[in-house]
């Protein structure tokens, strides 16, 4: 064989251009971007060697905690106690309050009853004053043709009183003022209520009585009407409730100031029967 024949090569054939590039290529961009990592990241990781603990609990700060949730309750039982006291503060001002009102209402309702009461027994004064036999009259005796008289009223017969003393000077006293005015709440000179013309007629011999004739049944000592004199004070109605008062002045008579159509009279106890007296002198 000639020594300039060709001999086969075990190597292997040379690649082609294009395929080294794109080789090379790509491993550059691979350890590129293992560069940038590596100085994005620190320079040297050290391991953690150190562990964290939890601070303890010490006796010091235990004693704080209790003391702080005592205070705590404590200002809490304050609130309540006071908000107790409040609530109790404002019961107790209504309850007050409405007691009030009721002894107002009470107090009112009283007055309104005295007053009705008051005005009820007025009237039925005046009825009984104003009621039967306001005219009652009756002849006495026979006339005479000679002097032409006619017979004499029952409500107008006169009497003179055999009373002496302090009892003829309070009978002389109602009998001066028969004629006079009916008028309640009077207490003259020329015109009376019952009570008024009763009153004066017994100051006049230094007795004060009651202004009303409720205080004038009961001034002195009860009488029975079958036992009467001079100078007795006659009552209509209850002793302590008597709704009118009068004179007995003898006879069987009484001076009274009756009501505002007749005024002061003189009659006859069978004109209007009293119910009581009482003798003050």
């Amino acid at each position: 064989m000639s020594h300039t024949a060709h001999i086969p090569s075990h190597r292997k054939p040379r690649q082609r251009a294009s395929k080294t590039a794109l080789r090379a290529g790509v491993a550059g961009g691979v350890l590129s971007t293992i560069a940038v990592a590596g100085a994005a990241g620190p320079a040297q990781a050290e391991p953690v060697t150190q562990t964290l603990e939890m601070p303890t609990i010490t006796a010091g700060l235990s004693t704080t905690v209790a003391a702080s949730a005592q205070a705590t309750q404590q200002v809490a039982l304050d609130l309540e106690t006071r908000a107790n006291e409040e609530a109790a503060a404002t019961d107790a001002a209504k309850k007050a309050k409405k007691a009030k009102a009721e002894a107002v209402r009470k107090a009112e309702a009283k007055k309104k009853a005295e007053a009705e009461a008051k005005a009820k027994a007025e009237a039925a004064e005046r009825a009984s004053r104003t009621a039967a036999r306001t005219t009652l009259s009756a002849p006495s005796g026979s006339s005479s043709s000679s002097s032409g008289s006619t017979a004499a009223s029952a409500s107008t017969v006169s009497y003179s009183s055999s009373a002496t003393g302090s009892a003829a000077s309070v009978v002389a006293f109602v009998q001066s003022h028969v004629g006079d005015a009916y008028v309640s709440g009077g207490t003259g000179p020329n015109s009376w209520d019952c009570s008024g013309l009763v009153q004066a007629a017994f100051r006049t011999v230094g007795v004060d009585l009651p202004r009303v004739s409720q205080g004038q049944s009961t001034a002195g000592t009860q009488v029975s009407l079958s036992n009467l004199q001079p100078g007795d004070i006659l009552y209509w109605g209850g002793a302590g409730s008597a709704y009118h008062v009068g004179v007995y002045v003898g006879g069987g008579q009484f001076v009274g100031a009756q009501n505002s159509s007749t005024g002061v009279v003189q009659r006859s106890l069978d004109y209007d029967p009293p119910s009581g007296a009482v003798r003050v002198l």
